[in-house]
């Protein structure tokens, strides 16, 4: 995919995106992905993207974030053919999983991952659908430090630029669209 192609196609994912004004309280715009999910046109533009981007880092497993995450990590590791491993809210995963706790705005909460799930120095990269502050994300970052992958880059659909959030992160990082959190 040459990069004109890319440019049109990440237009079109803009033009497609919904934006609901003052939700889920009033000054966030809320960028709903599932409005380009639920198109099988835009769908497909959003997993070619990941594929096509991914398909050049040499990962051995992608992990998605809870849960859209997981709706795009299934299908860029079925265009693949690699592993899919998820990253979960506490007590969502059987067996033995490793967690890490965070802080969020307005609160804390736990991420886990199944202990076997991933070997140590296997190449991972990170899906999500979108980046705020990036607390989910650096969380997975450090849960995946403690089983010992070698990460990649995280490659997020959406990202809110303004936030600050790319100081506290420490692998390189990939978005495909940016906005200010308040336009």
């Amino acid at each position: 995919m040459s990069d004109s192609e890319n440019d049109q196609d990440i237009k079109y994912l803009i033009d497609n995106l919904v934006t609901y004004p003052n939700f889920p309280k009033p000054g966030i715009n809320f960028r709903d992905t599932f409005a380009l999910f639920r198109n099988p046109v835009t769908f497909k533009k959003v997993i070619d993207l990941f594929s096509n981007h991914i398909s050049k880092l040499g990962a051995d497993v992608i992990v998605g974030l809870e849960s859209r995450g997981f709706i795009l990590g299934g299908a860029i590791c079925y265009n693949l053919g690699i592993p899919f491993v998820p990253i979960r809210k506490k007590g969502k995963l059987p067996g033995k999983v490793i967690e890490f706790s965070y802080k969020l705005e307005y609160g804390q909460d736990i991420f886990e991952i199944q202990e076997s799930a991933i070997k140590p120095n296997q190449k991972v990269v990170i899906v999500d659908d979108l980046i705020a502050t990036g607390g989910s994300c650096m969380a997975a970052i450090e849960l995946l430090k403690i089983i010992k992958a070698e990460i990649i880059e995280c490659v997020i659909l959406v990202e809110l630029s303004d936030l600050n959030w790319r100081k506290n992160v420490s692998v390189p990082m990939t978005s495909f669209i940016k906005f200010d959190s308040e336009s």
